[in-house]
């Protein structure tokens, strides 16, 4: 059995990170004894014609993709593309948002055979043997289907009780390489579940109410395997990384035991942390907490279900200020109810915290509370596009705001900070800029340059390249031509992308061709796709 995963593109401002829920889906495959491969167009040029060729090339009985709302429909067409080009190959998709829309999934989008209900190891275990036998569909729980015209869904897949029998997550399948020339963090779960009840999330449909924890020694193998493909980052995603105090002080102290090196953040709650919690995270490593806050307005916390208060979140602040942490808060705007007073709540209690924060817009997605009750709340739903719910435009409202208005108050927050911003860059190019602020606006041009080579795959339309002296700085020379881009930020980014490994050249028709590697984990050498 030979399976292809396909990595969705998704934009950069959403941060590209190697795709962890597709790598557990591709170990799970590896463990049936498949031949797998995943085909990343995440951090890759797509078009339906090199699917295709690429496709070819591998020969899969299989072809598999996974989705978030934002590229739901992206995920669609590779799919319907590969059916179309192959009907002989069975087509699964999994992930949030077909976990809730199946029925539509399956109806309007015939390319596509099976959908993965839910957490999808196990389901696929079970399937992927039996995938070929369509009459044993039936018999295998968490899935949905079409026969004839006849929506099946099986019996609903328990939770997986022990993580720790989980494969770790196939990363060897991935061009890690890229994933770490653009400078994002790869992610690990040391958890699923989280005990809360936001109205607007679908967490707790996905992976459960109760937390299920893997075991910390596992988890710090886990980081020693990322970190010997030259890591130095990483993001723990766990929904709820300190739901156990006990636990994140055993983590910190396996970590320190190992003597690991290595910077990391994590998503908390501001009612689960204190001073000796961040004390300790921050002794092992950790140099940066997410909260998500949501409102400025108490009464707004309580109809949400947030199940903080505003004090809790002040005190947590305070408590991440004096342990020295970066600390970040997300609010978000258009939830039921929303007026002009709440958001001015919103933006004050925000200041008053004196630590970094942003805005989102509600996305109401499939199988959260909010959008499966909406009748029970002031707001109303004026969209299904899909391809709308970015969280970065407002597609609700509520009987006090439009989404006008809501967009208003987003886009005038980060208009100031782009005026910021803009001053920032503009002392860089005067040459004046240093510090931190220098090597934010260096690291942002470079992470648009990196992106760009990507996503439109210039390294491999190259020609081989002769010249004279050092092969990084003509090749820099001769994309600052291609991009347009500053040659000083293209002529560093190279010479550094090169000296890492990241980039290699080989002699190639009289000439040096460069390539991507695909990680440097033995020798770097290229693997082609697939």
């Amino acid at each position: 059995m030979r399976v292809a995963f396909i990595g969705t593109p998704y934009p950069l401002e959403e941060a590209p990170a190697p795709p962890l829920g597709l790598s557990y889906a591709a170990a799970a495959c590896e463990r049936t004894g498949a031949t797998v491969t995943i085909i990343d167009y995440i951090v890759r040029k797509y078009c339906p014609e090199k699917l295709t060729k690429e496709l070819d090339a591998f020969g899969p009985d299989v072809v598999g993709t996974s989705s978030v709302t934002l590229n739901y429909y992206t995920a669609v067409e590779i799919l319907q593309t590969a059916k179309a080009h192959d009907p002989d190959i069975i087509t699964m998709m999994g992930g949030p948002h077909v976990s809730f829309d199946y029925e539509d999934t399956l109806r309007n989008y015939r390319g596509i055979d099976v959908v993965v209900i839910g957490e999808g190891e196990e389901t696929i275990q079970e399937l992927i043997p039996v995938i070929r036998e369509r009459n044993k569909w039936k018999d295998i729980k968490g899935i949905a289907f079409l026969e004839d015209e006849e929506l099946i869904v099986t019996e609903p897949r328990e939770l997986i009780a022990d993580l720790d029998t989980l494969p770790l997550p196939a990363r060897h399948l991935l061009p890690m390489s890229r994933y770490q020339a653009l400078g994002y963090p790869v992610s690990i779960i040391t958890s699923r579940g989280c005990p809360n009840k936001c109205i607007f999330c679908q967490g707790r449909r996905m992976v459960g109410q109760k937390v299920r924890f893997r075991t910390i020694s596992l988890v710090v193998d886990e980081i020693e395997d990322i970190l010997s493909y030259g890591w130095t980052r990483i993001n723990i995603a766990d929904d709820l990384f300190t739901a156990n105090k006990k636990r994140v002080i055993e983590f910190c102290n396996e970590v320190r035991k190992r003597g690991l090196r290595f910077g990391w953040s994590a998503f908390s709650r501001v009612n689960t942390v204190d001073r000796e919690v961040l004390d300790h995270m921050k002794d092992a490593g950790c140099d940066a907490v997410s909260f998500g806050i949501e409102s400025g307005n108490q009464e707004m916390l309580k109809r949400i279900r947030k199940g903080i208060t505003l004090d809790q979140a002040r005190e947590a602040a305070r408590h991440c200020k004096d342990a020295g942490m970066i600390t970040h808060a997300s609010f978000m705007v258009g939830l039921p109810g929303e007026s002009r007073q709440t958001m001015e709540d919103t933006s004050a209690f925000a200041q008053e915290l004196g630590i970094v924060y942003g805005y989102h817009l509600l996305c109401p997605f499939p199988g959260t509370t909010v959008r499966d009750e909406v009748d029970r709340y002031d707001l109303e739903i004026l969209t299904n596009d899909w391809s709308k719910y970015d969280a970065n435009r407002a597609i609700v409202r509520t009987s006090h705001l439009g989404p006008e208005q809501m967009e208003e108050f987003v886009f005038s927050f980060n208009d100031s900070l782009m005026a910021q911003w803009k001053d920032i860059e503009d002392l860089y190019w005067q040459g004046t800029l240093t510090g931190i602020d220098y090597l934010k606006v260096e690291g942002h041009y470079r992470t648009q340059l990196i992106y760009r080579l990507f996503n439109e795959d210039i390294i491999e339309g190259l020609p081989s390249m002769n010249g004279s002296g050092e092969p990084a700085e003509i090749l820099a020379d001769k994309l600052a031509s291609l991009t347009g881009m500053d040659g000083g930020i293209v002529n560093r980014t190279i010479i550094n992308l090169s000296r890492a490994g990241f980039l290699k050249c080989r002699p190639e028709d009289g000439g040096l061709k460069w390539y991507w590697t695909h990680n440097n984990r033995l020798d770097m050498l290229p693997v082609s796709h697939p």
